[in-house]
């Protein structure tokens, strides 16, 4: 599979297609004129992680669409605070929210903003992506909110509010099937999934409001839920997308946080993530951190590794579900 992008395309955007179809042709030399599935991204996440979230959803909907073509149409929401550089990678290559109504998408991904405030009602962005909701149940055939997004979409829709967690939730779990459900279709009974956020929703909470759980994360709660109405949406609160290296990536950011004075305590490393071997290690570091806490103490960080079998069981598991859903939206074009 190769990332292309097409310049006939009124919106700067990526366009994921077989190999050999960069010219929109077979490889035979004939025109290729499958339409292709349009996939719409509103990339809210943070600065830091911009570009990595591009690529992460760019490579989960290339590898689960086999020999579907599918077009990716990248979005964000103006009212996100955002750095110079990250304004101007918006501006040159994104296309303004108020573009959405132009472009007939089939589907659309939205992900969570960097938390900013307790109460997601007080976000600056929250006027903005409760019109986001709106249109996508009314104008998409599925949309898949992801962690902050699902927290914030079930809140506007329903009036369902998030909990704070005693302590953050990071690392990998294992996801187990609860229900029946073409999203699921060809998954293994458990899954791996990865984790990250300081709050949840109850799920007894979510199942009176009508909404159904299909995946429950063990230690983590509720994993991949749904909601039918004019569009089917999807919820994560966990990150099948995220690349094996990701939540290493937060955990040192919060190390140098810890080590800065930016956090009380110092972090503890992601579950069933690093080796036994680098979480003892882990274990020493912040008892010397701790003992001694000053920012060049992260240079005495040990060497990290991760789990054996780790990468190949969170990817086959996110193309699964990945390749599932534009399954559903390809039937029903």
């Amino acid at each position: 599979m190769s990332l292309l992008f097409d310049s006939a395309d009124p919106i700067d955007s990526p366009v994921l297609a077989p190999d050999g179809a960069g010219d929109e042709r077979c490889r035979w030399g004939q025109p290729d004129h499958r339409k292709p599935i349009e996939i719409g991204l509103v990339n809210n996440i943070g600065d830091a992680a911009l570009r990595a979230t591009e690529r992460q959803f760019a490579r989960l909907l290339r590898d689960g669409a086999g020999e579907r073509r599918v077009r990716l149409h990248c979005f964000a929401l103006r009212s996100v605070p955002r750095s110079a550089a990250a304004r101007h990678r918006i501006d040159s290559l994104y296309s303004d929210i108020a573009d959405l109504g132009h472009v007939r998408l089939d589907g659309l991904i939205v992900t969570g903003a960097e938390p900013r405030k307790a109460a997601l009602r007080d976000e600056p962005y929250w006027d903005e992506f409760r019109r986001l909701v709106d249109w996508a149940e009314a104008n998409t055939r599925s949309t898949i909110w992801s962690c902050l997004a699902a927290h914030a979409a079930v809140l506007h829709l329903d009036g369902i509010e998030r909990r704070r967690l005693p302590r953050k939730c990071s690392g990998v779990y294992t996801a187990v099937k609860l229900q029946r459900d073409p999203m699921l279709d060809d998954l293994p009974a458990t899954m791996r999934v990865s984790h990250s956020r300081l709050n949840d929703l109850d799920a007894d909470k979510l199942s009176s409001a009508g909404y159904e759980v299909l995946t429950r994360a063990v230690g983590a709660g509720v994993d991949v839920f749904r909601r039918d109405g004019r569009s089917r949406m999807v919820f994560f609160q966990g990150h099948p997308e995220y690349d094996p290296a990701t939540l290493q990536r937060e955990f040192l950011r919060d190390v140098g946080r810890y080590l800065a004075g930016e956090r009380d305590d110092c972090p503890e490393p992601p579950c069933n993530y690093f080796s036994a071997e680098t979480e003892a290690r882990l274990a020493a570091f912040c008892d010397r951190a701790t003992a001694d806490r000053r920012p060049d103490v992260i240079a005495e960080l040990p060497p990290l590794a991760l789990r054996p079998g780790l990468t190949a069981a969170l990817e086959a598991s996110a193309v699964a579900l990945f390749g599932n859903w534009l399954s559903l939206l390809a039937a029903e074009s």
